[in-house]
């Protein structure tokens, strides 16, 4: 059994479904763009939101800046996003087999994530497993939380 759970904020029952995670704690153009190309690629959308003890323990004690719930219901509010979990786990559990004992469940038919994503090898290694198939999507240039942050800071 895997030490991750994934907690329904807007549920979606259907296999086949993209499946993207990550913090999504300042939702900004960047993320709205990525989503959307995700989404436009045919299969229904379901997003994972990472808890924030996972966040707080990953980027530090000032994050995330909003609480998992909020930046779920955001996310759920985005008229192509079929479906919202938040990940709750250890933040030690991070691997692939983690992710894959945690989406097998919801049989995906794609995992997606950034160029550049540390854990690109990891998502592609947990997509075959999952029988489903890989995308990776270009980065928005110029479009992150930590650019965000970094001109609030200097402004």
């Amino acid at each position: 059994m895997s030490s991750l759970e994934a907690v329904w904020v807007q549920p979606y029952e259907r296999p086949g479904a993209a499946v993207v995670t990550g913090v999504f704690d300042i939702l900004h153009v960047g993320h709205v763009r990525y989503l959307g190309e995700v989404a436009e690629r045919g299969l229904p959308l379901v997003v994972g939101v990472e808890d924030d003890p996972r966040v707080r323990a990953w980027k530090g004690p000032t994050r995330p800046f909003n609480p998992s719930a909020e930046r779920a219901e955001v996310l759920a509010a985005l008229r192509f996003v079929a479906g919202v979990f938040i990940v709750t786990g250890p933040p030690e559990a991070h691997g692939p087999e983690e992710y894959i004992d945690l989406l097998a469940p919801m049989r995906p038919g794609a995992l997606a994530h950034t160029a550049g994503d540390p854990h690109a090898g990891g998502r592609a290694a947990a997509a075959a497993i999952l029988g489903a198939e890989c995308w990776e999507l270009a980065a928005i240039p110029d479009r992150s939380t930590t650019r965000i942050v970094n001109a609030a800071g200097k402004g």
